[in-house]
């Protein structure tokens, strides 16, 4: 079974309908499908597969566990795709014991199924860092606004530290320096990855080797989405170049996704826009990923080391490209058809404005912030 974890560093990325559109279309392609709803503390995704509700969840199970976790699995009218529904209405779900996500954890690997696709709560808690590091290719989804990307990131450096400590024998001189850093809260947020590794390697080589044993099969994927321009599409490769100069890590780039109105149309008929309108550019875009995962099946044993993921970026850009020219067509079809007026398209454009000069604002407000940062670094 291929596990797709699918996480983000912040809410508001379309997270939950890239995990329920993507399963649709592994489904549509003939594989046995679940999507598992393990966001416990704001369970939702059954909207999106238009259940208006669901008896049971993943909730119930945990507070009564002596049945069976498949029990609760759901049949969907979409072929070739079951749901296992989370549960928001359980006191507490979101701060699972350990027990109880060990557990979760054991018999979500037993399922029966060809792929097992996790939308996972929003945030870098404990319990989401370890659902999504139950695989070594999790997908991470973004948006290019700077905040989005930024959370991605951290999301990633997170994930690094978990596996950090898991690595590291408790008492070891590996951990204890880890635990040190953890006391200095500054020096573990300005902490540089590549050289935190090169002392662990002098003061405790096992655990060096431990970790890097583990970050091996660490490789995680990207997709970037709601974007209005393929310039926004740049963004994808500034968190790649932040997460291998910083954190010594590379991850695949599986493709862009346009943000599109269809998408808020299909969600108020409660259905998802890759059933809505499949040959839309939104639908399209989840098909070319669904595609480009599996292809990859059979590789998550792969063996120590990482791949070359630069054709990755460079196809997405070509698809961004694409996918824009397609969007810009549409509108003037749109236009002349009548369907769409004038002062629907002055609307749009003065909407993409704005968001434009928000995003210029926040780069200036970054730009200020380093420059403060520089000038106090030379002082001291």
């Amino acid at each position: 079974m291929q596990i797709v974890p699918i996480a983000s560093g912040k809410g508001g990325v379309g997270k939950s309908l890239v995990a329920a559109n993507l399963s649709i279309a592994l489904a549509q392609a003939g594989r046995r499908v679940i999507l598992a709803d393990l966001d416990l503390g704001g369970s939702n995704l059954h909207t999106i597969l238009g259940l208006s509700s669901v008896p049971r969840g993943i909730g119930t199970y945990l507070t009564n566990p002596k049945g069976k976790l498949e029990e609760i699995i759901l049949e969907t009218e979409y072929s070739g795709l079951r749901f296992l529904p989370g549960d928001s209405e359980i006191p507490g779900m979101a701060n699972l014991k350990s027990s109880q996500k060990r557990m979760l954890l054991r018999k979500l690997q037993a399922l029966d199924a060809d792929y097992l696709v996790m939308d996972l709560g929003a945030g870098t808690n404990f319990n989401t860092l370890d659902f999504f590091l139950i695989s070594g290719r999790g997908i991470i989804v973004t948006a290019p606004t700077l905040t989005a990307t930024l959370n991605a990131y951290l999301f990633l450096k997170n994930s690094v530290f978990r596996i950090m400590s898991a690595s590291f024998k408790q008492k070891s001189p590996a951990w204890e320096y880890l635990e040190s850093l953890k006391h200095e809260e500054r020096s573990l947020q300005r902490v540089y990855v590549p050289r935190l590794l090169e002392e662990i390697g002098r003061v405790d080589l096992e655990s060096r080797t431990a970790y890097d044993n583990r970050v091996g099969g660490f490789r995680p994927r990207l997709i970037l989405n709601m974007l209005d321009n393929p310039q926004d599409g740049d963004k994808a490769g500034k968190i790649r170049r932040s997460c291998g100069e910083y954190l010594a890590i590379d991850m695949e780039h599986l493709g862009i996704i346009y943000r599109d109105h269809l998408q808020d149309v299909a969600l108020a008929s409660r259905l998802p826009i890759i059933i809505y309108k499949p040959e839309s550019i939104l639908a399209q875009a989840v098909y070319r990923i669904a595609d480009k995962i599996m292809q990859q099946e059979g590789e998550v044993s792969a063996p120590v080391g990482f791949p070359d993921f630069e054709d990755s970026y460079e196809e997405a850009e070509m698809e961004a490209q694409v996918d824009f020219d397609e969007k810009i067509k549409s509108l003037e079809d749109l236009l002349r058809s009548g369907a769409l007026t004038e002062g629907d398209l002055i609307e749009t454009i003065r909407t993409q404005q704005y968001e434009i000069s928000t995003l210029r604002k926040e780069n200036q407000l970054i730009k200020t912030k380093l420059v403060r940062a520089v000038a106090a670094g030379f002082k001291l």
